[in-house]
């Protein structure tokens, strides 16, 4: 439902308020019914309509979204978006719209905004990656976890993981950081690129070669490392997916290494197909299924 913006200047203040609340979650009357676990929608239309909402309505706004200021959204006081520990919160609908049919579609995701409203990037390192497995979309365990900006990622919602293992050498390396935008449409995926990959028991750093079209297939994970087989997995597992866009590492090699590409030459030279080389180095790999 659309309410032109005359009729938005004749509604009573707390009724503007919380139209503004679900224009910032990018809500309407549906998703946020969902959002906030109503069984029908007649509540929320008659409160865009201007009905004032009750008490009980505004507690059910500020359980569900505590970034939320109780003095702004009662008496309009204050800012929108409250401070506590660190930076407040916000959630943004992944994948709303029409033929938004694979995973996304509805889901709410969590994230952090500093004081002028800007989203933060949150760094997730090894020792809470555990818990982020199980409260990856909880205000305050995010809150809980260091909030950064970097020149050049903005406009988009970031995280950045911290790397365990060596199974995307050699590109990363272990303890290095890998700076990831939101994956809101996983059948539109980039084919090739390096994602994270979040379950409900682990956060892996691999590649997807193929989009997910559909939640009832397996999703192959590959990784960049030719001594680790390629792992499968539903992709009814998967909780979120994060693409790589950049990362950060102490690691600075002393020279080029030039060992590969010489080894590819050769394989040239011998006139062996790369492609060919590849298969068979992932196919005779050791049989493990790495956590990361």
């Amino acid at each position: 439902m659309e309410i032109s913006d005359n009729e938005t200047e004749n509604l009573p203040p707390v009724v503007q308020r919380v139209q503004e609340v679900f224009d910032h979650y990018g809500l309407n009357a549906s998703s946020a019914t969902k959002a906030l676990g109503y069984n029908t929608t007649s509540k929320l239309y008659s409160i865009l309509k201007g009905s004032e909402p009750s008490l009980p309505t505004l507690v059910d706004f500020l359980t569900k979204w505590p970034d939320l200021s109780p003095a702004w959204l009662t008496l309009g006081e204050g800012p929108m978006l409250r401070s506590a520990g660190g930076g407040a919160t916000a959630t943004r609908v992944l994948g709303a719209g029409p033929g938004h049919a694979v995973h996304g579609f509805g889901r709410v995701l969590a994230v952090t905004v500093d004081a002028a409203g800007d989203e933060n990037i949150t760094s997730v390192p090894v020792m809470a990656q555990a818990g982020y497995t199980r409260q990856h979309n909880e205000p305050v365990f995010l809150r809980q976890l260091q909030q950064f900006r970097l020149p050049g990622f903005s406009n988009a919602t970031y995280r950045a993981f911290e790397v365990e293992g060596d199974s995307m050498l050699p590109l990363i390396n272990h303890g290095d950081f890998v700076i990831c935008s939101v994956v809101e449409r996983w059948d539109l995926l980039q084919p090739g690129r390096m994602y994270v990959v979040v379950t409900s028991e682990s956060v892996m750093l691999k590649r997807l070669r193929a989009r997910i079209t559909d939640v009832d297939r397996m999703v192959t994970l590959y990784s960049d490392n030719v001594s680790v087989l390629p792992y499968e997995l539903p992709a009814a597992d998967i909780t979120e997916l994060w693409m790589v866009r950049g990362y950060l590492s102490t690691y600075i090699p002393s020279t080029p290494d030039v060992t590969a590409e010489r080894l590819w030459q050769v394989f040239d030279l011998l006139g062996l197909d790369r492609g060919e080389v590849r298969r068979h180095l992932e196919e005779n790999g050791p049989n493990s299924v790495p956590n990361r």
